[in-house]
């Protein structure tokens, strides 16, 4: 008889604080990503989210490369017919720049049910 043990009720989650300051929009998400899903554990499953909090200070002062900053869109749709909004990156930075880092962790992350929990443990100050 094989016995069933759930790695994620006896797994403690950590908590990391990274400063954005200085530090490249897609380097950083990588790292971020990397920590949210747990791959650097040693016992890391692909099918459980065994990740860690990841807290993010200074968001604003992150850089942006190349002509990203002209070049960038974000598209989102309203449900409506004919309704898909256009956001470029140079306007939605200055009002909110976590907004920017977490869609490209997002977009990291694995397409499955764990993004959205994965994606929750991101938190900003």
């Amino acid at each position: 008889m094989v016995k069933k043990v759930s790695i994620t009720s006896s797994y403690k989650r950590e908590t990391h604080i990274i400063d954005a300051d200085g530090k490249v929009l897609g380097r950083l998400a990588t790292e971020i990503a990397v920590l949210l899903r747990g791959k650097g554990k040693p016992d890391f499953v692909l099918n459980q989210d065994m990740g860690d909090v990841v807290i993010i200070k200074n968001a604003g002062k992150m850089k942006i490369t190349g002509k990203k900053i002209e070049q960038k869109k974000y598209h989102h749709h309203t449900g409506y017919l004919g309704n898909l909004k256009t956001e470029t990156l140079k306007v939605l930075f200055p009002s909110n720049p976590g907004e920017v880092l977490r869609r490209a962790v997002f977009g990291m992350l694995p397409k499955n049910r764990l993004r959205p929990k994965q994606i929750k443990r991101l938190k900003f100050q």
